[in-house]
């Protein structure tokens, strides 16, 4: 089956957490803040960082124009919680869309399978279509492997408590994650920036697939083919 359409959807569907979670009158008198000591953000150095963004949380650059981040401590971690998941979505997304745009018809041929793409050959997406040819018991499996995850983050969160780092579910099998402080904090702020990057590329796929109603792959074929 086709993982990027997995994602795509479950970003979409999560996209309501990015919603402000404090009124937007608190919002519009907090947004730009300036501190006591003139700092400015590094992300828009012509403007003085939000006042919640003092550069505590890995990959904070002082850049929140539309006050997502709130205007509390609270609100800040949650948001940041959902940045780091649509993050990891995104990541898992920009290498299972082109994939299934490159493998998928060869990969279906060879199982006796009809292939999950469009006609045109681009991955299932809501704007692409396609996704009525998804199984539902593939979107039951997703969910559950969703759920799941959801839970070892809920449970991480309580048995860490003020120790807890947003995004943690207790899922490092290979041991990546440094166990020194310094090392904690440079691994997250990879992974942050990763995930943005991802993000922007995803979106990117979509617009480009939705413009020109070929394959991303077909489109600009020097990043997804070898040159040899």
């Amino acid at each position: 089956m086709n993982l990027s359409c997995v994602t795509l959807a479950a970003l979409i569907g999560a996209a309501s957490a990015f919603a402000p979670a404090s009124s937007n009158s608190r919002l519009s008198t907090q947004l730009f803040v300036e501190t006591k000591d003139g700092d400015m953000s590094k992300a828009l150095p012509f403007a003085a960082r939000p006042k919640i963004l003092d550069g505590a949380l890995p990959g904070d650059v002082g850049f929140d124009p539309f006050g997502f981040a709130g205007v509390d401590r609270e609100s800040l971690i949650n948001m940041r919680e959902a940045e780091i998941k649509h993050g990891r979505l995104a990541m898992l997304a920009v290498i299972g869309w082109p994939i299934a745009e490159l493998f998928d018809s060869q990969l279906a041929a060879a199982l006796g399978l009809p292939s999950a793409l469009t006609n045109s050959g681009e991955s299932p997406s809501l704007l692409n279509g396609g996704l009525d040819k998804i199984e539902p018991e593939y979107w039951l499996v997703v969910l559950g492997i969703a759920g799941i995850f959801e839970i070892d983050s809920s449970d991480t969160k309580e048995a860490k408590g003020k120790d807890y780092i947003p995004g943690d579910c207790g899922f490092d099998p290979v041991k990546l994650f440094p166990e020194d402080k310094e090392g904690k904090f440079d691994m997250q702020t990879k992974e942050i920036k990763h995930g943005r990057i991802a993000m922007m590329a995803l979106l990117g796929f979509v617009v480009q697939e939705a413009l020109y109603r070929i394959p991303v792959t077909a489109e600009t074929p020097f990043f997804f083919n070898p040159a040899f």
